[in-house]
């Protein structure tokens, strides 16, 4: 444990910024599994909702700083792929 003053504050601090961070990147990943999940059972409109919310959550991690922006990128292109995929089959299914 530290003994100056500041660099306590600066551990509680940190622990705390570490907290929210951790927030914000578990959220992104449960979205991420529930738009695959309604991928997989080809609910297009579930699909949707969760694509928004995930793009949602994905911005504010990146204005936050819990993600970079590249990684915040990736993550919504990956995403927007996986939905046209749900798009694509069920047009060729109508």
């Amino acid at each position: 444990m530290a003994n100056i003053h500041s660099q306590k504050k600066r551990i509680l601090r940190a622990e705390r910024e570490r907290s929210e961070n951790r927030l914000y990147t578990s959220a992104v990943k449960t979205y991420f599994r529930r738009l695959e999940a309604a991928a997989a059972a080809g609910e297009a409109e579930t699909a949707e909702a969760e694509l928004r919310t995930l793009t949602s959550t994905i911005d504010k991690a990146v204005k936050s700083g819990a993600l970079h922006r590249n990684t915040g990128a990736r993550k919504k292109a990956r995403a927007a792929r996986i939905r046209a995929s749900v798009a694509q089959a069920a047009g060729a299914s109508a």
